[in-house]
C-alpha cells in the first residue's frame, strides 16, 4: 500500500512556506491505518524489538502507539504535557525552534529495567523524540528504538537521536 498516497499535503500550514503533512487522511482511511500498524508491529518483528511497553507522545504518538502496543503485546505509557498526569512525575524541558516545551511520564508508569520503543507519527527535527528518550533515562529503562509513521529527511532530526534502531514507514 502506498502511504504517501494516503497523507494529505498542506501548503503553508501552520506558517507561510512550510508544507504540512496532515496524517489525518490516513487515520480516517481503514486500511491505511490497518497497514500502518501491521506495518510497524512487522518491522520490530523483523528487527527483534521486543518491548514492554510502547511510549507514544501526546498526542499523534497515542493514536498509533496504542494500537501497535496490542499488537506487540505490550503496554502503553502516555509521555504528555505538563499538568495533565495526576501522580508523582518525570519531566523534562527541551528546545524547540520558537521556544521550550516541556514532557511529563508517571515516575510509576514503567518498571525500572524494563524495554521501551517509542512511537509518534512524524519525525521533524527529532527534538520531541530526543526528549522522550532522556525523559525514559530518568525512569532507568532501556530505549530498543524509535518508530515513526512519517520522516521529514531534509530536517536531520534523525541525528538527534541516540544509536538505535530508527523505522519510519513514509519519507518526505
Amino acid at each position: 500500500m502506498e502511504l504517501k498516497s494516503l497523507i494529505r499535503d498542506i501548503p503553508d500550514f501552520p506558517k507561510p512556506g512550510i508544507v504540512f503533512r496532515d496524517v489525518t487522511t490516513l487515520l480516517n482511511n481503514p486500511q491505511g491505518l490497518r497497514h500502518s500498524i501491521d506495518t510497524l508491529a512487522e518491522k520490530c518483528q523483523e528487527q527483534e524489538l521486543v518491548p514492554d511497553y510502547i511510549v507514544g507522545m501526546e498526542s499523534r504518538g497515542f493514536i498509533f502507539g496504542t494500537p501497535l502496543a496490542y499488537k506487540l503485546n505490550a503496554g502503553f505509557v502516555p509521555a504528555r504535557k505538563p499538568g495533565k498526569l495526576p501522580a508523582d512525575v518525570h519531566s523534562v524541558e527541551y528546545e524547540l525552534e520558537y521556544g521550550t516545551d516541556k514532557l511529563e511520564i508517571h515516575q510509576d508508569a514503567v518498571v525500572p529495567g524494563s524495554k521501551v520503543l517509542i512511537v509518534d507519527d512524524l519525525i521533524a527535527t527529532g527534538g520531541t523524540a530526543k526528549a522522550t528518550a532522556e525523559l525514559l533515562d530518568k525512569c532507568g529503562v532501556e530505549v530498543l528504538g524509535f518508530l515513526f509513521v512519517i520522516e521529514l529527511v531534509a530536517l536531520g532530526g534523525r541525528a538527534k537521536l541516540p544509536d538505535l534502531p530508527i523505522i519510519s514507514l513514509v519519507e518526505y
